[in-house]
């Protein structure tokens, strides 16, 4: 297998990790009637989004790295401010208790 076999495919998976994102929050907003963005939906932008952007460098597109660079910023900052609020309901909860 050649190395531009290689990273097309690693292209074309970090584009099946990002597009199944989408999926993944459609199937929780109908299973709930409404619109919901399940966690999976921001580790799915996460890994496609690195998936991407290694396939991007690859290929030195700046254009395409400074994006995919900048969802990545975003992707993680999400969860981290979902971390923090399942922190604070814990203790919440064990505050209660």
């Amino acid at each position: 297998m050649s190395n531009e076999w290689l990273w097309m495919g690693i292209g074309f998976l970090g584009q099946a990790l990002f597009s199944a994102r989408f999926i993944v929050q459609w199937l929780a907003s109908e299973r709930a009637k409404q619109s919901v963005m399940p966690i999976a939906f921001w580790f799915f932008s996460l890994g496609g989004g690195a998936t991407l952007l290694a396939y991007a460098l690859y290929r030195q597109d700046p254009v395409f790295v400074v994006g995919q660079a900048a969802g990545l910023l975003i992707y993680s900052r999400n969860l981290v401010l979902i971390r923090k609020e399942r922190q604070h309901q814990t203790n919440d909860e064990d505050a209660d208790a």
